[in-house]
């Protein structure tokens, strides 16, 4: 999977929410968030088809972009590569960091103590 820049990820995660979509559909969308002009986001499409995370089909006289990464799948790459950089691919410290810094809800825990549950479960 290749790097996906800010930028470029605003754009994918606009066509998570809605697809397909039109350049001008895009731009629309992104410039409630960001007043970008309609180049930068062509531009931004135009990387993302070349990194093959975007794909399209010509209809009539426009292209209609749809996303080719799940979303799923590239939060999971973006977590395991955080986690491999910045914590030598352990999760505990990062966790960790939130519990010391009063981050984590008693939601996050107890969604965090069925993981593990469930885990030590298929794994003994």
């Amino acid at each position: 999977m290749k790097d996906i820049s800010k930028a470029e990820y605003e754009v994918l995660n606009a066509l998570w929410e809605k697809y397909p979509a039109s350049a001008n559909d895009l731009i629309a969308t992104l410039n409630i968030i960001k007043p970008w002009h309609d180049k930068t986001v062509k531009t931004l499409l135009n990387r993302l088809v070349k990194k093959e995370a975007v794909g399209f089909q010509k209809e009539k006289r426009k292209y209609l972009y749809y996303p080719l990464l799940e979303k799923e799948a590239y939060t999971q790459y973006e977590s395991k590569s955080l986690i491999e950089r910045l914590f030598s691919g352990r999760v505990s410290p990062l966790i960790a960091g939130f519990a010391k810094n009063q981050e984590l809800k008693k939601e996050d825990i107890s969604q965090l103590k069925e993981i593990i549950s469930q885990w030590e479960k298929e794994n003994d």
